[in-house]
Protein backbone atom coordinates (compact mmCIF):
# COMPACT_ATOMS: atom_id res chain seq x y z
CA UNK A 1 0.00 0.00 0.00
CA UNK A 2 1.34 3.51 -0.92
CA UNK A 3 1.24 6.74 1.14
CA UNK A 4 -1.61 8.96 1.58
CA UNK A 5 -1.96 12.06 -0.14
CA UNK A 6 -1.43 14.84 2.51
CA UNK A 7 -3.43 17.94 2.00
CA UNK A 8 -3.57 21.05 4.06
CA UNK A 9 -5.94 23.97 3.89
CA UNK A 10 -4.97 27.78 5.26
CA UNK A 11 -6.33 30.84 5.47
CA UNK A 12 -7.11 33.79 8.05
CA UNK A 13 -9.70 33.36 10.39
CA UNK A 14 -12.99 33.56 8.73
CA UNK A 15 -11.53 32.14 5.45
CA UNK A 16 -13.05 28.55 5.27
CA UNK A 17 -10.57 26.51 6.25
CA UNK A 18 -12.78 24.08 8.24
CA UNK A 19 -15.75 24.08 6.24
CA UNK A 20 -13.37 23.37 3.24
CA UNK A 21 -11.37 20.96 5.08
CA UNK A 22 -14.23 18.81 5.68
CA UNK A 23 -15.94 19.10 2.30
CA UNK A 24 -12.68 18.10 0.54
CA UNK A 25 -12.55 14.60 3.62
CA UNK A 26 -16.50 14.02 2.44
CA UNK A 27 -15.42 14.07 -1.87
CA UNK A 28 -12.81 11.76 -0.95
CA UNK A 29 -14.66 9.30 0.86
CA UNK A 30 -17.40 9.76 -1.94
CA UNK A 31 -14.56 8.19 -4.59
CA UNK A 32 -13.54 5.58 -2.52
CA UNK A 33 -10.47 7.18 -0.64
CA UNK A 34 -9.94 6.44 3.00
CA UNK A 35 -9.32 9.71 4.56
CA UNK A 36 -8.45 11.15 8.24
CA UNK A 37 -9.65 14.52 8.91
CA UNK A 38 -7.80 16.50 11.42
CA UNK A 39 -7.04 19.95 12.40
CA UNK A 40 -4.38 22.37 14.35
CA UNK A 41 -4.12 23.28 16.97
CA UNK A 42 -4.47 19.28 17.31
CA UNK A 43 -6.93 17.81 19.92
CA UNK A 44 -3.94 16.39 21.50
CA UNK A 45 -2.98 17.59 25.11
CA UNK A 46 -0.41 20.57 23.63
CA UNK A 47 -3.16 21.62 21.09
CA UNK A 48 -5.88 21.32 23.44
CA UNK A 49 -4.00 23.50 25.59
CA UNK A 50 -3.12 26.29 23.20
CA UNK A 51 -7.35 26.19 22.22
CA UNK A 52 -7.41 27.79 25.62
CA UNK A 53 -4.90 30.23 24.88
CA UNK A 54 -6.39 31.52 22.03
CA UNK A 55 -9.57 32.08 23.35
CA UNK A 56 -7.92 33.85 26.48
CA UNK A 57 -8.56 31.47 29.29
CA UNK A 58 -4.98 30.38 29.61
CA UNK A 59 -2.56 33.77 30.04
CA UNK A 60 0.90 34.42 31.37
CA UNK A 61 1.73 34.13 34.93
CA UNK A 62 1.10 36.90 36.83
CA UNK A 63 0.55 39.20 34.23
CA UNK A 64 -3.04 40.66 34.54
CA UNK A 65 -4.35 38.57 31.74
CA UNK A 66 -1.50 39.52 29.82
CA UNK A 67 -1.69 36.80 26.71
CA UNK A 68 1.31 34.25 26.15
CA UNK A 69 4.09 36.16 24.15
CA UNK A 70 4.81 34.97 20.55
CA UNK A 71 8.07 33.08 21.07
CA UNK A 72 6.48 31.13 23.41
CA UNK A 73 3.11 30.64 21.07
CA UNK A 74 5.21 29.58 18.36
CA UNK A 75 7.15 26.70 20.38
CA UNK A 76 3.97 25.51 21.82
CA UNK A 77 2.78 25.42 18.11
CA UNK A 78 5.79 23.67 17.49
CA UNK A 79 5.62 21.08 20.03
CA UNK A 80 2.09 20.23 19.00
CA UNK A 81 2.59 19.98 15.73
CA UNK A 82 5.52 17.21 16.01
CA UNK A 83 3.29 15.34 18.67
CA UNK A 84 0.01 15.46 16.06
CA UNK A 85 2.78 14.71 12.78
CA UNK A 86 4.12 11.57 15.09
CA UNK A 87 0.91 10.71 16.39
CA UNK A 88 -1.81 11.14 14.12
CA UNK A 89 -0.63 12.46 10.45
CA UNK A 90 2.27 9.99 9.73
CA UNK A 91 0.81 6.30 10.55
CA UNK A 92 -2.64 7.33 8.66
CA UNK A 93 -0.33 8.31 5.54
CA UNK A 94 1.77 5.11 6.04
CA UNK A 95 -1.62 3.04 6.11
CA UNK A 96 -2.36 4.40 2.85
CA UNK A 97 -5.00 6.85 4.17
CA UNK A 98 -5.62 10.60 2.47
CA UNK A 99 -5.24 13.04 5.74
CA UNK A 100 -6.71 16.88 5.11
CA UNK A 101 -6.01 19.19 7.99
CA UNK A 102 -7.21 21.86 8.84
CA UNK A 103 -4.14 24.17 9.32
CA UNK A 104 -0.34 23.36 9.34
CA UNK A 105 3.15 24.52 9.99
CA UNK A 106 2.02 28.12 7.59
CA UNK A 107 -0.50 29.00 9.96
CA UNK A 108 2.39 29.56 12.63
CA UNK A 109 4.62 30.91 10.02
CA UNK A 110 1.96 33.75 9.36
CA UNK A 111 0.78 34.47 12.92
CA UNK A 112 3.55 34.02 14.88
CA UNK A 113 5.75 36.58 12.07
CA UNK A 114 2.82 38.99 11.96
CA UNK A 115 2.44 38.92 16.12
CA UNK A 116 6.00 39.13 17.02
CA UNK A 117 5.83 42.73 14.90
CA UNK A 118 8.89 41.48 12.89
CA UNK A 119 7.64 39.90 9.77
CA UNK A 120 11.38 38.64 9.08
CA UNK A 121 11.56 35.97 11.89
CA UNK A 122 9.07 34.14 9.68
CA UNK A 123 12.28 32.28 9.11
CA UNK A 124 13.18 31.25 12.66
CA UNK A 125 9.69 29.85 12.73
CA UNK A 126 10.22 27.52 9.99
CA UNK A 127 13.32 26.68 11.47
CA UNK A 128 11.58 25.50 14.69
CA UNK A 129 9.28 23.21 12.36
CA UNK A 130 11.85 22.13 9.82
CA UNK A 131 11.49 18.46 10.91
CA UNK A 132 7.93 18.39 9.93
CA UNK A 133 7.02 16.75 6.75
CA UNK A 134 5.74 19.01 3.76
CA UNK A 135 2.28 18.63 2.30
CA UNK A 136 1.38 17.05 -1.00
CA UNK A 137 -0.43 20.25 -1.68
CA UNK A 138 -1.51 23.49 0.71
CA UNK A 139 -4.57 25.29 -0.81
CA UNK A 140 -4.25 28.95 0.41
CA UNK A 141 -7.75 30.46 0.23
CA UNK A 142 -7.37 34.18 -0.35
CA UNK A 143 -10.39 36.43 1.33
CA UNK A 144 -9.98 39.72 1.64
CA UNK A 145 -10.48 40.48 5.31
CA UNK A 146 -13.63 42.47 5.17
CA UNK A 147 -15.23 39.28 3.71
CA UNK A 148 -13.82 37.04 6.33
CA UNK A 149 -14.87 39.46 8.72
CA UNK A 150 -18.51 39.22 8.87
CA UNK A 151 -18.11 35.54 8.42
CA UNK A 152 -16.56 35.46 11.40
CA UNK A 153 -19.56 38.02 12.72
CA UNK A 154 -21.83 35.75 11.28
CA UNK A 155 -20.39 32.68 13.32
CA UNK A 156 -20.84 33.85 16.77
CA UNK A 157 -18.77 31.75 18.29
CA UNK A 158 -15.92 32.82 21.33
CA UNK A 159 -13.68 35.64 19.91
CA UNK A 160 -10.43 34.32 19.90
CA UNK A 161 -7.07 36.57 20.56
CA UNK A 162 -5.83 36.70 16.67
CA UNK A 163 -9.49 37.81 15.16
CA UNK A 164 -8.00 41.90 15.00
CA UNK A 165 -9.01 43.09 11.48
CA UNK A 166 -5.97 45.16 10.70
CA UNK A 167 -3.98 41.82 11.72
CA UNK A 168 -6.07 39.52 9.87
CA UNK A 169 -5.58 41.94 7.26
CA UNK A 170 -1.90 41.85 7.18
CA UNK A 171 -2.09 37.73 7.63
CA UNK A 172 -3.89 37.31 4.13
CA UNK A 173 -1.11 39.26 2.98
CA UNK A 174 1.47 37.37 4.26
CA UNK A 175 -0.09 34.14 3.06
CA UNK A 176 -0.05 35.45 -0.67
CA UNK A 177 3.72 35.59 -0.31
CA UNK A 178 4.11 32.15 1.05
CA UNK A 179 4.26 30.35 -2.65
CA UNK A 180 7.42 32.63 -3.12
CA UNK A 181 8.78 32.32 0.43
CA UNK A 182 8.51 28.56 0.40
CA UNK A 183 9.28 28.21 -3.29
CA UNK A 184 9.50 24.21 -3.77
CA UNK A 185 6.57 23.42 -2.12
CA UNK A 186 3.28 22.74 -4.03
CA UNK A 187 0.83 25.24 -3.30
CA UNK A 188 -2.62 26.48 -4.65
CA UNK A 189 -4.12 29.63 -4.33
CA UNK A 190 -7.81 29.63 -4.21
CA UNK A 191 -10.16 32.67 -4.40
CA UNK A 192 -11.97 32.27 -1.52
CA UNK A 193 -14.47 35.11 -1.62
CA UNK A 194 -16.63 32.79 -3.77
CA UNK A 195 -18.91 30.99 -2.57
CA UNK A 196 -18.86 27.83 -0.63
CA UNK A 197 -19.40 25.47 -3.32
CA UNK A 198 -17.67 27.64 -5.86
CA UNK A 199 -14.61 27.07 -3.79
CA UNK A 200 -14.69 23.73 -3.31
CA UNK A 201 -15.15 23.01 -7.00
CA UNK A 202 -11.47 24.41 -7.52
CA UNK A 203 -9.61 22.88 -4.11
CA UNK A 204 -11.15 19.28 -5.97
CA UNK A 205 -9.46 20.67 -9.31
CA UNK A 206 -6.12 21.18 -7.51
CA UNK A 207 -6.54 18.04 -5.42
CA UNK A 208 -6.79 15.86 -8.68
CA UNK A 209 -3.52 17.47 -10.05
CA UNK A 210 -1.64 16.62 -7.02
CA UNK A 211 -2.90 13.27 -7.12
CA UNK A 212 -1.53 13.06 -10.59
CA UNK A 213 1.85 14.23 -9.42
CA UNK A 214 1.83 11.75 -6.70
CA UNK A 215 0.87 8.84 -9.12
CA UNK A 216 -2.57 7.92 -6.71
Amino acid sequence: MGQGLFVAIEGIDGAGTSTQAELLANELRREGRPVHLTREPSDGPIGSMIRQVLRGRLVAAGSSGRPLGWETMALLFAADRMDHLKSEIEPNLGDGIDVVTDRYYHSSIVYQAETSGEPATWSWIRTLNQRARAPNLTVILDVQEKVAQKRRAARRSAVEIFEEPELQARMAAFYRRLPELLAGEPFAVVDGNRGIDAVHELIVGAVQSARLRQGT
